[in-house]
């Protein structure tokens, strides 16, 4: 589904601030793949993420998204097939627009001149009552008025209210208080699971490497040093992962962030 082959990056080469950011990175991912990703900070984990969503091409390798070639494809085109979630809650959305304006635009259905159909409201409405937040009853209310949990969930439904081929999810609750990161968590398994959508995503909390998805992958220095799935992942606990982290890189994680969770 998704085919990443010996890719490779490095930021401001030959000069005192160059930084090697991917080395030979592959990776397969099969349809379905629900994969979370942890590793500390700098060890590629947004870098990866925006060489497969086009923020920069790679210096070597292909990227191969359900069979194409997007290797040297635009950020603008990839984004038609890669849904993607930020970190801080204020990207992904238009502050000044409407709920329902943005929910317009993210289904290609509206915008400033156009007309959304009384089946759009409808089925709009429909979707943000599933989040459970009241938006549903808040549709012509500036989108910059929300709380940044509400706003992140708009960010989901907006991401995947026309389901992706692929959704990057890059620490998409880090900002987020921990009683509404896990209500956020919730919504993601089960648009993940009722879309059927392959799904990467990058966390700092390493019980939720754990809990979400089939599959989790270990970064450091721009590689992939641990991969597991299936009934070897669910036999491991968050100690597990500190001793394979260190076995696997030849030191101990140190990232506070990441051992105290939220």
């Amino acid at each position: 589904m998704l085919n990443l082959s010996h890719i490779s990056k490095t930021f401001n080469p030959g000069t005192v601030n160059e930084k090697r950011a991917l080395t030979d990175l592959t990776l397969e991912v099969k349809p379905g793949d629900f994969i979370s990703i942890i590793g500390a900070n700098g060890a590629g984990k947004s870098t990866l993420f925006n060489a497969i969503a086009g923020t920069f091409f790679t210096d070597t390798g292909a990227i191969l998204l359900d069979g194409r070639d997007i290797t040297l494809l635009p950020e603008h085109k990839r984004a038609k097939l890669i849904g993607r979630l930020f970190q801080d809650p204020m990207r992904g959305t238009a502050p000044n627009m409407s709920i329902e304006e943005n929910l317009a635009l993210a289904a290609g259905r509206g915008g400033w001149l156009s007309h959304v159909s009384k089946a759009d409201k409808a089925e709009f409405r429909d979707r943000l009552a599933l989040l459970s937040m009241g938006l549903e009853d808040r549709m012509q209310h500036p989108v910059g008025l929300l709380s940044g949990g509400q706003r992140q969930a708009l960010a989901l439904m907006m991401a995947t209210v026309n389901p992706p081929k692929l959704l990057l999810l890059d620490e998409h609750t880090a900002a987020l208080d921990p009683a509404t990161a896990e209500k956020v968590l919730a919504l993601t398994r089960q648009i993940v699971e009722d879309e059927k959508l392959t799904c990467l995503m990058v966390t700092h909390n390493m019980q939720s490497a754990l809990d979400l998805g089939n599959r989790t992958l270990m970064m450091d220095g721009g590689r992939i040093i641990f991969d597991v799935e299936g009934e070897e992942r669910k036999k491991l606990t968050v100690a597990d992962l500190l001793v394979l982290f260190k076995e696997a890189a030849g030191k101990a994680l140190d990232n506070d962030r990441m051992m105290l969770g939220n």
